[in-house]
C-alpha cells in the first residue's frame, strides 16, 4: 500500500533527502527523528523506504510495528525492536541483564528497575553500533505500550554521540513524548497535485475522468486515500454519498476498507475479525481462533483471500494488518457482541500466554465477574514486578471495571491511582480520585484516598483552603490512630507552605497537628515539618535533634532525605549536604530518577548558599533528570541554580533563557511561585553585582524582602540578605538595608544556623557605621564563613574596599589580594576581576589569571572526570549517570586534551590544579 513506482516513492523527494542525510551523518552524530501525520499520509511508506536504504548501506536495522491491540501489553513493542539483540544480553552487567530479561518474563529474577531496563537497551544498541551503524525504526509509536515508549524515549535522549539513528512514526495528537526535545518531529502533509495525479494514473489508469477528479478532490494528497478510493470506484462498491467529502479522512478510509471486507466469504471475515483484536502476530493462533469463531476449521487456503486482497501481510509464520486503519475499520464495522465473541475465541487458544488470555477473556465479558477481575489483578502484579508500572495501572482499572463488589472495585481503582502517582501522572490520579470519591469506602481505602490527596507537592495548588483541608484530614487520621497517614498528609501540607507562605496561623496549625500525632520528637518527618513550616521558630529544636542523627540515618535513605530537607530549610547547609549524600547515592543505585532529581536540586542550592560552585555535580544533572521525568518545578529549581553559577563564574548577566523558563513554571504552578521567583531574583541580583550594576542589583534583590511581592519567601530572604547589603552600600540605601537587617535578626533568632549566620555577619559589617565597621569585619573574617572561600572572599573584598575608601591603601592590599585569589580559586571570574580592579586602584598591577583546567569542561564532562579520577570504569560511570559506557568513553576522549593529560591516572592531579597566577 505504499505510494511507489517500483523503487521510487512518489512526491517525497524532499523528505527522503532529509532522512537520508541523517543516515549519512551517523558517523558524526546520532539523531532521533519522528514523522508526524494523519492516517494514510505515507508515514509507514517513508519509513519502509528508509529501512531499505539503510540496509543497503550497511546499517543494522531493528524494527517494531506497534498495533492498537498490543497497547495494553507491557514491553510488547520493545521485545519486537530488541529481539535480534537479546542473545547478547548475557554480556550486560547483572543488574541490567536481570532488569531487561525480567520485563520480557525471561527470568525468575524480581529485578524491576525500569531505568536499568532502559540502560540495558541503550548498552545493547550502542554495542551493536560498534560493529555497524544502527537504525531503530518504530512504526505507529502512538500505539506502542507505555513501558516500551518510555524506554524508546530514554534511548532517544542518549544517542547524540553514538552511531545510532532512531526513526519513528506517530499520529500528531497527542505526541507520544511529553518532552518535545526527545525527538525532532517532521510533520507530513499530503503529496502535491502532480504527484497525486501521477500515482493515481499508475495505479488506476482505467478510471474515468470524472471518477479520477473525484478521487483527487477527496484524497487531498493522502496517498492511501488515492489508492483505496480508486480501488473502491473500480470495484463498483464505493458506498459513497454526496456528503462524504465533509467527513474526516479517517472515517472515509475506514468506510472504504469496511466495504471491501463485506464482500468476502465468511471464513475470511472470521480471520479478519480475529486479526482486528489480536495483540499477537502468530498465523497459527490467528487461524485457530478464527476456526473457533467460525465454528469449523479454517486452514491457510481458506484465509488466503485476506492476504491476496492486501488486508493482511504475511512474514513467514507471522502476519500483520497491512494498515492500522484496516484494523480500525474492522472493529468499527462489527457489533460489540461480535467483538466479544472474537475476544473469547482468541482467549481460548492462548493457553501458553496467560496474561494475554486474561486480557481477551476480560474483553469478552458482558457483565462483571470477580474471577476475571482477580485474574486481571494478578496479571497487573506480574506486570508491576517486570517494571511495567503503566501497564499494571491500566490492568487494575480494567479489573475494577469488572468487579461486582463495589468495595473491591474501589480498592483496585486506588491501587491504579497509586501506581499512576509513582509515574507522576497527576491527571490520571485526579480522574481516578474523582471516581472513588463517589463510592462507599472501607476504612483502609478511605485512608489511601486521603493519602492521595496529600501527595502532590510538585505542581499542586498551595491555596490556604487546600492546605487547611490536608491538616483537617491529618487530624482525622490521628483520631483513627493512623499515624503514618497523618504524617504523610502533614509533610505534604508543610511542603506546600514552603513553596508559598499561607500565613503564620496556618503554618502553626500544621506544626500543632504534627505534634498531636504523637511520634517521637526526633522523627525525621516531624523535623521536616518543623523546618518546612516554621524554619526560624523551630530551628534550634531541629538543630539539636539533627546533631543526634548519624549521616545515613541508620542506613535508611528515605529518612536521611527528610533529615536533609530539615537541615536545608533551617539553613544548616553543611549538614544538609551530609544527609543528602546518602539518599542521592541510594536513589542513583536504585535508578529512581524522579526522586534523585529532587534530591540533587536541593543539594545544588545547599552548595550555592555555602558558596561551593561545583554545581555541575548537582544542578546540571538535576535539570536533565527532572526534564526527563517531567518534574517541572524541580527542573526550574535546578535551572535557577545553574544560572546563579553562571552569573558568579563570569556571565555579564544571569542566563536569560534559564530564568525565563523558571518564571514560566512559577506562573503555571502557583504553589511554587514565591520560592522559584525568590531564586530568580537572587540569581539576577548576583549577576548585576558581579559587573558593578548596583542600582539594578538592589532593585532585583529588594523584591525578595517585600511581603506584597510574589518573590517574597520567608527563609530565602535571610540567605539573600548579604547580597542586598552589598548593593545597598553602593547605592545610598544603607538606612533601608539596616532596617531590613534588624528584621532579619529578629526572624533568625538568637541561635541561627550557618546560612543565616554567614549572611548576618557579612551584612552587619558592610552596613555598619565607621566606628564599628572594622571590628565587625574582623569578626566576619573569623566567623561562620571563614572556611568557605566564596564567603571569606566576599568579606575580604568588602573589607579591603572599606580600607581603601578610608585612605588606608597599603593595608587594603592584603585583604584585596586574598579576595582576588580566593575568587579565582572558586572560579568566580567576575568577582576576581572586581577585586583586582580595587587592587589596581591602590597602585598594584600585573595580575594575569590563567583558567583552572576544570573550567574548560562542561558540567557533564566535569562529573565524568571526577568519577574517572576516583577510579571508576567507563561502565560504572555510565551506570551512575544513566549513559552508555561508550558515551562515557567519548567524553573522556575529549576531556583528556582539555585537561592536558594522557591517562586516567593523571586526572586527579589535573582536576585539583587551580592554574598558576602570573604576577609582576
Amino acid at each position: 500500500m505504499s505510494a511507489t513506482f517500483g523503487q521510487h516513492l512518489v512526491g517525497r523527494d524532499q523528505e527522503l533527502g532529509f532522512l537520508f542525510g541523517h543516515l549519512r551523518e551517523v558517523e558524526f552524530r546520532g539523531r532521533a527523528v519522528g514523522l508526524l501525520g494523519e492516517p494514510g499520509v505515507g508515514k509507514s511508506a517513508l519509513l519502509d523506504h528508509v529501512l531499505v536504504h539503510a540496509e543497503s548501506h550497511g546499517f543494522t536495522v531493528l524494527t517494531a510495528r506497534a498495533s492498537q491491540a498490543e497497547t495494553a501489553f507491557p514491553f510488547a513493542g520493545l521485545h519486537q525492536l530488541l529481539r535480534p539483540l537479546l542473545p547478547s544480553a548475557d554480556r550486560l552487567p547483572v543488574n541490567q541483564r536481570d532488569a531487561l530479561l525480567a520485563c520480557f518474563a525471561m527470568t525468575d529474577s524480581n529485578a524491576t528497575n525500569p531505568f536499568f531496563t532502559s540502560l540495558a537497551v541503550l548498552e545493547l544498541v550502542v554495542e551493536a553500533a560498534r560493529r555497524a551503524p544502527v537504525l531503530l525504526a518504530v512504526d505507529d509509536l502512538h500505539w506502542m505500550d507505555q513501558p516500551s515508549i518510555d524506554v524508546v524515549g530514554f534511548v532517544a535522549r542518549r544517542i547524540a554521540n553514538e552511531r545510532v539513528v532512531l526513526l519513528c512514526t506517530s499520529r500528531p495528537r497527542p505526541l507520544p513524548f511529553a518532552d518535545h526535545r526527545t525527538v525532532e518531529w517532521l510533520e507530513l502533509a499530503g503529496i502535491d497535485t502532480a504527484s497525486s495525479a501521477a500515482l493515481l494514473e499508475a495505479r488506476a489508469p482505467q478510471l474515468s475522468w470524472s471518477a479520477r477528479d473525484r478521487v483527487l478532490r477527496q484524497a487531498h494528497g493522502n496517498p492511501l486515500a488515492l489508492l483505496e478510493f480508486a480501488t473502491a470506484l473500480e470495484s463498483g462498491r464505493n458506498a459513497w454519498s454526496d456528503g462524504d467529502e465533509d467527513l474526516p479522512m479517517t472515517t472515509r478510509l475506514e468506510r472504504a476498507f469496511a466495504v471491501r471486507v463485506e464482500h468476502l466469504d465468511a471464513p475470511v471475515r472470521a480471520v479478519l475479525a480475529i486479526a482486528a483484536i489480536d495483540d499477537g502476530d502468530s498465523i497459527s493462533d490467528l487461524l485457530a481462533a478464527a476456526s473457533r469463531l467460525y465454528g469449523s476449521s479454517i486452514g491457510p487456503p481458506m484465509a488466503q483471500p485476506a492476504f491476496d486482497q492486501g488486508l493482511l501481510v504475511p512474514t513467514g509464520d507471522r502476519y500483520r494488518i497491512a494498515h492500522p486503519l484496516i484494523g480500525s475499520a474492522l472493529r468499527q464495522s462489527s457489533s460489540l457482541a461480535a467483538r466479544r465473541e472474537a475476544h473469547a475465541a482468541l482467549a481460548e487458544v492462548l493457553g501458553d500466554h496467560p496474561d494475554r488470555a486474561t486480557w481477551h477473556r476480560a474483553s469478552s465479558m458482558s457483565e462483571r465477574d470477580e474471577q476475571v477481575a482477580a485474574d486481571l489483578e494478578q496479571a497487573a502484579g506480574r506486570a508491576r514486578r517486570r517494571g511495567a508500572v503503566a501497564s499494571a495501572a491500566a490492568w487494575l482499572e480494567r479489573a475494577a471495571a469488572l468487579s461486582p463488589d463495589p468495595a473491591s472495585q474501589a480498592t483496585r481503582l486506588l491501587s491504579a491511582a497509586e501506581l499512576s502517582f509513582q509515574l507522576g501522572r497527576f491527571n490520571e490520579v485526579e480522574r481516578i480520585k474523582g471516581q472513588v470519591a463517589q463510592m462507599t469506602l472501607q476504612t483502609r481505602d478511605r485512608s489511601r484516598l486521603l493519602w492521595l490527596e496529600g501527595v502532590f507537592h510538585d505542581g499542586s495548588t498551595g491555596e490556604p483552603a487546600e492546605v487547611r483541608r490536608l491538616v483537617d484530614m491529618a487530624a482525622d487520621a490521628t483520631a483513627s490512630n493512623d499515624s503514618d497517614l497523618a504524617m504523610q498528609l502533614l509533610v505534604g501540607a508543610a511542603r506546600r507552605v514552603w513553596w508559598r507562605d499561607p500565613g503564620k496561623i496556618l503554618r502553626h496549625q500544621i506544626v500543632l497537628a504534627a505534634e498531636r500525632v504523637g511520634v517521637p520528637a526526633n522523627d525525621p518527618r516531624l523535623l521536616a515539618i518543623y523546618a518546612l513550616a516554621e524554619s526560624h521558630e523551630y530551628s534550634q529544636m531541629v538543630f539539636d535533634h539533627l546533631e543526634r542523627w548519624i549521616s545515613d540515618a541508620d542506613v535508611r535513605p528515605e529518612l536521611a532525605g527528610l533529615l536533609g530537607i530539615a537541615a536545608f530549610c533551617t539553613g544548616d547547609f553543611p549538614r544538609a549536604l551530609t544527609f543528602l549524600s546518602t539518599p542521592i547515592e541510594a536513589l542513583r543505585t536504585q535508578g529512581r530518577l524522579s526522586l534523585l532529581a529532587e534530591a540533587l536540586a536541593i543539594r545544588a542550592w545547599a552548595e550555592i548558599y555555602l558558596g561551593i560552585f561545583e554545581v555541575a555535580r548537582s544542578a546540571d544533572e538535576a535539570v536533565r533528570l527532572a526534564d526527563e521525568t517531567g518534574q517541572s518545578t524541580w527542573a526550574a529549581t535546578a535551572r535557577i541554580a545553574v544560572a546563579f553559577d553562571h552569573a558568579v563564574r563570569g556571565g555579564h548577566e544571569a542566563d536569560h533563557d534559564l530564568l525565563t523558563q523558571a518564571q514560566l513554571v512559577a506562573l503555571r504552578t502557583p504553589n511554587a511561585s514565591s520560592s522559584l521567583l525568590a531564586g530568580v531574583q537572587l540569581a539576577r541580583g548576583v549577576a548585576e553585582l558581579g559587573i558593578d550594576h548596583h542600582e539594578q542589583a538592589y532593585r532585583e534583590l529588594r523584591r525578595v524582602f517585600d511581603p506584597a511581592d510574589p518573590a517574597f519567601q520567608r527563609a530565602q530572604q535571610v540567605w539573600t540578605l548579604s547580597y542586598l547589603a552589598d548593593a545597598a552600600v553602593h547605592t545610598g540605601q544603607e538606612a533601608e538595608a539596616r532596617t531590613i537587617l534588624g528584621s532579619m535578626e529578629r526572624l533568625a533568632g538568637a541561635s541561627p544556623a550557618a546560612g543565616a549566620t554567614i549572611a548576618l555577619e557579612y551584612s552587619r559589617a558592610v552596613l555598619a557605621e565607621n566606628t564599628s565597621a572594622e571590628t565587625l569585619f574582623e569578626g566576619a573574617l573569623h566567623g561562620a564563613g571563614r572556611k568557605l572561600p566564596w564567603h571569606r572572599a566576599r568579606v575580604e573584598l568588602a573589607y579591603g574596599s572599606w580600607l581603601r575608601r578610608h585612605r588606608r591603601v597599603i593595608e587594603s592590599r592584603v585583604p584585596l589580594r586574598a579576595a582576588r585569589d580566593d575568587f579565582h580559586a572558586v572560579g568566580a571570574r567576575t568577582w576576581a576581576a572586581r577585586a583586582n580592579a580595587e587592587l589596581r586602584a591602590t597602585g598594584e598591577r600585573g595580575w594575569q589569571p590563567s583558567p583552572a583546567p576544570r573550567e574548560l569542561l562542561s558540567p557533564q564532562e566535569a562529573q565524568i572526570a571526577d568519577l574517572a579520577a576516583q577510579g571508576l570504569s567507563n561502565r560504572e560511570i555510565g551506570e551512575r549517570l544513566f549513559l552508555s559506557h561508550r558515551t562515557v568513553g567519548s567524553h573522556l576522549y575529549r576531556i583528556f586534551p582539555k585537561m592536558g593529560v594522557t591517562s586516567r591516572s593523571q586526572l586527579a592531579g589535573a582536576l585539583t590544579d587551580a592554574g598558576d597566577d602570573s604576577r609582576e
